[in-house]
């Protein structure tokens, strides 16, 4: 398995289209970078449930998975479900990030996802993070869009089970979903880390990636 380092990470941006899409798609990576980088600058934006139980959910949630860091999170109010239709409103809010932020990782869902709201987020991060290392991660669910990944951070045991942990108590109204579960996470954490030779991974597309093999 080839391994590239990001070299050193001080500021992180994390997009989603919903709340919980962040923690699910790359909640395991969040804790691993921020318990390795205490102090890390987080700035963590979502488009959709804002002034709801969804919001509390998400800042509580977002919260745990982010111990010790600085975190700024946003999330705003455009429907769920409705982002093709609010295209302007996702577009500004994406740019007003761009302006206040100089990320050295972008982590935002991945441009083929089945979802309409996830896809779209991802092709407007891709136009306003020209110049910056963005991954997409994925969210398991019945669309059946999991793919073939070419990026990967494995997960220690621990980062896995903590992370199926806060998922299950920081946001009880998904779960009622039936593909909101232990055995889904772990299952499909399971064979990422398989993939690229760990017992858990979170996987990730990357579009486009410069590299500096000779300095």
């Amino acid at each position: 398995m080839i391994r590239l380092g990001a070299g050193r990470l001080d500021r992180l941006v994390a997009v989603g289209a919903h709340c919980d899409d962040i923690a699910i798609g790359a909640g395991g990576t969040l804790l691993t970078l921020c318990l390795a980088r205490p102090g890390i600058r987080v700035d963590a934006l979502v488009l959709s449930g804002g002034g709801s139980e969804r919001e509390q959910e998400e800042r509580a949630a977002l919260a745990a998975f982010c111990p010790g860091a600085e975190l700024l999170l946003t999330v705003d109010k455009l429907p769920d479900g409705r982002l093709p239709a609010r295209w302007d409103e996702a577009k500004a809010a994406i740019e007003e990030l761009r302006i206040r932020t100089e990320p050295d990782l972008v982590l935002a869902p991945r441009t083929d996802d089945a979802h309409q709201d996830h896809r779209g987020l991802a092709k407007l991060v891709s136009t306003a993070f020209r110049d910056h290392l963005v991954l997409g991660y994925e969210i398991v669910k019945w669309d059946g869009d999991l793919g073939r990944p070419a990026a990967y951070q494995p997960l220690s045991p621990e980062i896995a089970e903590e992370k199926v942990r806060l998922l299950q108590e920081h946001y009880p109204s998904q779960r009622h979903r039936p593909w909101y579960d232990r055995e889904a996470f772990l299952g499909l954490a399971r064979i990422r880390g398989i993939e690229c030779h760990a017992r858990y991974a979170e996987a990730f597309a990357a579009t486009k990636l410069t590299l500096n093999l000779g300095g």
